[in-house]
C-alpha cells in the first residue's frame, strides 16, 4: 500500500481547518477535489476518517491517529526536500581533501576556518599524505581535491597554483651554522640531516638539489612530521629544512631557522583536481575558496 503525500497533506489541512471549504481555501484547490482525495484515502485504508453531518464535520479516532502520524511524515518529507536542495546548491555535502604536510601546517587551518564558517553544513575530510600520494589519490578518485609541492604529475589532472612558501634551514642553537644570517644548501650539505621520509616534496627537492651540486645528502634520520623533525634537530641529531611559516610553531624549542640563499628555496604549492567541471557543488565551493587570493 502506497499513501499519496498530497492526499495526506490535504487531509491534515481539513483536520486543522475544521472544514473542507477552509482547507480548499488554504491549499488553493477545489473543495470537490479534496473530498475526492479523502474518499480515496478512506477506501485505501478501509476505514472512516471523517464523519460529515448537518452539525458539521468530525474527525474519527482513526482520522485523529492518521493526522498525528501524517504530520510527522510530511515534516520529514519537507526536511528531506530541503536537505536535497542544500546538497544541490553545495550548502550541504562532504569533500575529500588530500594535502601534504607543508600545506596543512601553513595554510589549511586558516583556509578551512573561513570556509566552514561560511558553509557550516559541509563536512571536510582532510588527510595528510605525501605529495606523490596526493597526486595518486586525486587521479584514482579517492580524493576530490589535492594540494602538493613540486613533484612530477601527469597531464590527466588540472593543476593550479595554491600558495608560495619559503624553505629555511633549522639547526640547534649551538650549531656552527647558527651564527650565520643566511646559508647556502651547499654549505649545509657538510652536515648530517634530519629529513622527511621518501615521497614528500621536500625530500624530493633536497635529493634533486644535492644531485645537481654533485654532492650526496647525509640523511641520518627520517621522520614523518615537522614536530618530530624539530625535536630531533634540537637534540643535536642533525639539521633540517622546513617551511618558514611551519617553524614558527616550534619557537619554544632550542633551534634556529636560517634563510637559504638558493632560489629553489622559494617554492610553489599547487592544487589539483581531476576536472573542476566534474566536482560536486560542495567540492567546487571549497576549490574556489582555496584558489581565492
Amino acid at each position: 500500500m502506497k499513501l499519496d503525500p498530497v492526499s495526506l497533506r490535504l487531509f491534515v489541512s481539513v483536520v486543522e481547518e475544521g472544514t473542507i471549504a477552509g482547507a480548499a481555501a488554504r491549499e488553493h484547490i477545489a473543495a470537490a477535489a479534496i473530498s475526492k482525495r479523502i474518499s480515496e484515502l478512506e477506501d485505501q485504508l478501509d476505514t472512516v476518517l471523517l464523519v460529515r453531518s448537518n452539525k458539521g464535520m468530525f474527525v474519527t479516532a482513526a482520522g485523529d491517529a492518521l493526522a498525528h502520524k501524517a504530520r510527522g511524515v510530511l515534516s520529514d518529507l519537507d526536511d528531506l526536500v530541503l536537505q536535497m536542495k542544500d546538497f544541490s546548491s553545495g550548502a550541504r555535502g562532504s569533500v575529500r581533501v588530500l594535502a601534504n604536510i607543508s600545506a596543512i601546517t601553513q595554510f589549511m587551518p586558516a583556509a578551512l576556518q573561513s570556509f566552514l564558517a561560511a558553509h557550516p553544513l559541509i563536512r571536510v575530510q582532510l588527510r595528510e599524505t605525501t605529495s606523490r600520494d596526493v597526486i595518486r589519490g586525486v587521479a584514482e578518485n579517492s580524493a576530490d581535491i589535492g594540494i602538493f609541492t613540486q613533484v612530477p604529475y601527469t597531464d590527466d589532472l588540472e593543476v593550479r597554483r595554491f600558495r608560495n612558501d619559503e624553505l629555511v634551514l633549522i639547526v640547534p642553537t649551538d650549531h656552527p651554522l647558527a651564527q650565520l644570517d643566511a646559508v647556502s644548501f651547499a654549505q649545509a650539505l657538510d652536515y648530517e640531516f634530519v629529513g622527511l621520509h621518501v615521497g614528500t616534496g621536500l625530500n624530493f627537492q633536497m635529493l634533486k638539489a644535492a644531485s645537481e651540486l654533485g654532492r650526496s645528502l647525509k640523511l641520518r634520520i627520517e621522520v614523518n612530521s615537522y614536530d618530530a623533525q624539530c625535536l630531533m634537530v634540537e637534540a643535536g641529531l642533525g639539521i633540517g629544512l622546513q617551511p618558514k611559516l611551519s617553524v614558527r610553531t616550534y619557537n619554544a624549542l632550542a633551534i634556529k631557522s636560517i634563510p637559504l640563499t638558493d632560489p629553489w628555496a622559494f617554492r610553489q604549492l599547487d592544487i589539483c583536481v581531476r576536472a573542476a567541471s566534474g566536482l560536486s557543488p560542495a567540492a567546487r565551493l571549497l576549490y574556489d575558496h582555496l584558489l581565492a587570493p
